[in-house]
Formats: structure tokens, C-alpha cells, sequence
């Protein structure tokens, strides 16, 4: 069936409904919130489809992201006749989406479904439909017609000022790609097609990016969008590209404790801001801001740039594998699947999940376990050479990104290296070799001391 998940399991609560493929997670935009798409081409005939069931799988999906700002893309191309709903289910499901909560005086800041302070004077039902409206940034329409704007119409006395400032149209693909910036995104063939369709009738008059300007050579200080390598050879062989270096430095002195860290979004242009004055080499200095989640933003937005995905494509299929495993076993295949991927990527990786154990550490303060830390980098750590995770590929990626969080020092323990037959052998005297030494005085500063000596990054650099 065209858009179904290979790997959507007939045990699947919703297996009905999901085979179809018209939700599909299209991982982060560049501002860290999880998009979800959902594709009217995909539905099939009414009378295939369970419309009630439809409803109650969308919010089975968006609970697991509700916690977070996330995003939905509708492609309307496709929605006709036969698989139209009614509009009476229309009506119930913006209700069911647009609870009334009254009193939200005494509103928990929840971060996980298990966890409600006692005092609240919200049910829990009606806690999370007001996060269902509330941690929506944005509803982006791609390809409207007609039928969209009367249906607005229809529906605007009960739709709220405050979530019709939420609703974005795009006439075609390049506005929406433009727009999103998410290299993840996940666009039905049929969609596709049409799109090209539509461009094809601007006949003599391609629209004005058709033609796409010339790669252009990164800067010399240039720090996003660039690979590993090519920030090491610009900072004098430092390992630890410096705005993970940044971030993590200010986020250990004055965030270990912030609840949420990491789950919240910043606003487009401090993020753009940031980004340009990193790009040319200019200072940025976090307490300007007054936001200690932006930092936790410019940080994933780093590694989610990157052009490679820290644990390289090459380990995906090997991370899939990991449900597969035995529980007993499988801080072990964390171990060996680590050893195939490049010593660079293995110290950044190494740093970097020191920082995320840390910060699992202070969960009683900011309510960021290791699973909870994993929802949120699994897919900044690593995604598809093509395309973008299905839905079925989530729960091991996020698994594999509990498991070395959880248990980084058993994982990330000297004797197991890259290269898949452990770090480079002591020399003599008992000396480590460099780029083992470059390990252990990372593990040694606890982080504490984000950028390694000079001397070891130059030794490590001409063992690499």
C-alpha cells in the first residue's frame, strides 16, 4: 500500500488506521519543534476508513509530542468526494482539540504524563487538550483551494484569534521548503507531482527561486551547516566544535536545573541572530537574552545542521536493530555499533552525551530523564540518508539515545573505541596514545573543561 510504513507492526493499537500512512513524523525544523504531516491523498474512501478512528489515532500521535512546541503540515491535494469526512466531524474534532479548561491559574508545568502536581484543579483529559492548542506553533495549509476558504469561513466564529494567527497558506512546495527550513520533511509522491503540476502552468513564467543560485564556499568562521572536519581544520585541530562548546559550558553552569530543558522553542530571529553571529565569527553572549532555553536551541539546531548526522548514516540501520536485542545485551550493541564510526564523531558524541548523563542527573529539578532527554536528541543525532524516520523508526531511535545517555559510563568507558578494535594502544612508558589521551582528559575535567589541551588536540589530530 503506498505509504505505509514497512516497519508498522499488525500489533499496532491503531493499525487500522496507521497502515494508511496519512500521519507521518517529518522530524525537527530548524527551530527544534517536531513536525507532523498529515496528507489527505493518502485517505481512502470513507467507507474504508473509521473517520472516529482517524480522530483518536491523531491524538494517540500528538500526545507523544504535545509536551513539546511541534508543528503540523496539512497537504490538502487529494481530499475529494469519496474521501471527504462529514462536516459534523470536522465540528467534533476542532472541539475535541478546543476544549474550554476555565481556571488555568493553577496549571502544572507537566513534563511527563506520569507526573501532576497535586494541587492542579485541571483533570488531566483537559490538560492535555489545552496543550494540544497551546504547544502548536504552527498549522501550515499547503496547496488551499476553495473548499479550505469556505470551510474557514464556516468555522471562524469558533475558532479563536489567537489560533487563526497560527494558520499559514502555501500555494506551492518552494513557499512551505522556504518557509520551514526542514530538510526532513516528508512530501507524498502524489503531492509531489501535483506541485510540478502547478508550477508547469506558469507557463514562460518559472517562479522566481526556480533557479537555484550556485553553491557558495562556507566562511572561514563558518560554524553551522558545516561538517565536523571542516571545523576542526578551521580552530587549530580543536576536537569539540565550539558552539557545542558554548552551549554546553553556559547550560552546565546555569541550566542544569531549568525544568524543561531542552523541550522549549526560541523565537525565528534570535535564533537567526545567534546563528549569523557564530557563522562570522562574532561573540555571543548568552545572558543578553534572558533565555536560558536558547542556548538549549542553538544546540540542537548545531547538530541538526549538520551535514552528516553525528552518528553518521552509515550506523542507521545498525540502530534500528536495537529492539531486536536483548535487554541484558544491549548496552553491549551500544558498544560495538559505537566502534564503527569515526574517531571524530566518537569524541563529539562522547562530550556531548557526558553533558545529557549530567543533566539526567538533575531530573528531580528539571524533569529531564534519559528518556525524556531521548525524545528530544534522537532525531538530532541521527536520521536517513533519504527521506525521513518513519513513524516505527522513533521508538528505537529514541531507545538508542536513552541506552547512552542512561548508561554513558559503562558505553563510553575507555577500553571500548572507535574503529571497532578500541582505542589506539598505549605507547611506551605507558603514555596513551594521543587521540586515547585526548578521551581520557575530556573524561578526566567531568566536562568541567569543555575544550581539550592543545597539546593533545594536536596529537590527536595527526594520529586522525
Amino acid at each position: 500500500m503506498a505509504g505505509q510504513d514497512p516497519m508498522l507492526s499488525t500489533s499496532h493499537p491503531f493499525y487500522d488506521v496507521a497502515r494508511h500512512g496519512i500521519l507521518q513524523v517529518a522530524g525537527d525544523d530548524r527551530f527544534g519543534r517536531r513536525v507532523v504531516t498529515f496528507s489527505c491523498c493518502r485517505m481512502p474512501p470513507s467507507h474504508e476508513l473509521d473517520h472516529q478512528r482517524l480522530l483518536e489515532y491523531l491524538k494517540y500521535m500528538l500526545d507523544q509530542y504535545v509536551e513539546n512546541d511541534y508543528t503540523i503540515i496539512y497537504f490538502h491535494y487529494g481530499l475529494n468526494s469519496r474521501n471527504k469526512p462529514s462536516l459534523g466531524w470536522l465540528q467534533s474534532a476542532y472541539k475535541e482539540f478546543d476544549r474550554k479548561d476555565g481556571d488555568l491559574t493553577m496549571w502544572p508545568r507537566v513534563v511527563s504524563n506520569s507526573w501532576l502536581k497535586p494541587s492542579s484543579r485541571l483533570s488531566l483529559p483537559k490538560y492535555w487538550d489545552y496543550r494540544y492548542k497551546k504547544n502548536l506553533k504552527a498549522l501550515y495549509v499547503v496547496h488551499p483551494t476553495s473548499f479550505i476558504k469556505v470551510l474557514w469561513n464556516l468555522f471562524k466564529p469558533l475558532i479563536s484569534h489567537k489560533f487563526g494567527k497560527k494558520v499559514t497558506y502555501f500555494n506551492n512546495l518552494r513557499e512551505l521548503r522556504e518557509h520551514l527550513k526542514c530538510d526532513q520533511l516528508i512530501v507524498p509522491p502524489e503531492v509531489l507531482r501535483y506541485d510540478e503540476k502547478l508550477q508547469s502552468m506558469h507557463q514562460g513564467r518559472p517562479p522566481p527561486s526556480a533557479k537555484t543560485p550556485p553553491p557558495r564556499p562556507p566562511l572561514p568562521t563558518q560554524q553551522f551547516g558545516v561538517s565536523l572536519q571542516y571545523l576542526k581544520d578551521k580552530n587549530q585541530g580543536e576536537l569539540i566544535p565550539p558552539v557545542l562548546r558554548f552551549t554546553v559550558t553556559y547550560l552546565r553552569e546555569k541550566g542544569l536545573r531549568t525544568e524543561g530543558l531542552f523541550r522549549r522553542s526560541a523565537s525565528v530571529q534570535t535564533v537567526r541572530e545567534i546563528q549569523r553571529l557564530y557563522n562570522h565569527g562574532k561573540p555571543v553572549n548568552f545572558d543578553d537574552y534572558g533565555d536560558i532555553h536558547i542556548p538549549a536551541v542553538i544546540l540542537k539546531t548545531f547538530l541538526r545542521e549538520l551535514p552528516q548526522p553525528l552518528l553518521t548514516f552509515q550506523a542507521y540501520e545498525q540502530i534500528l536493530g536495537i529492539t531486536c536485542v536483548e535487554s541484558s545485551l544491549r548496552v553491549t550493541r551500544c558498544r560495538q555499533i559505537l566502534g564503527s564510526l569515526p574517531e571524530h564523531n566518537y569524541v563529539v558524541l562522547r562530550y556531548l552525551m557526558g553533558f545529557l548523563h549530567t543533566v539526567s542527573q538533575e531530573s528531580i529539578f528539571n524533569k529531564m530523564n534519559s528518556s525524556n532527554l531521548a525524545c528530544v536528541f534522537g532525531l538530532n543525532l541521527i536520521w536517513p540518508s533519504q527521506g525521513a524516520s518513519s513513524l516505527s523508526a522513533l521508538v528505537p531511535l529514541n531507545l538508542f539515545t536513552e541506552l547512552l545517555i542512561e548508561y554513558y559510563e559503562n558505553i563510553f568507558s575507555v577500553p571500548e573505541a572507535p574503529g571497532g578494535h578500541g582505542l589506539a594502544p598505549r605507547g611506551q612508558g605507558g603514555r596513551a596514545a594521543p587521540l586515547q589521551e585526548a578521551v581520557l582528559q575530556t573524561q578526566a575535567t567531568a566536562l568541567t573543561k569543555p575544550s581539550l589541551s592543545p597539546s593533545a588536540l594536536i596529537a590527536a589530530r595527526r594520529h586522525l
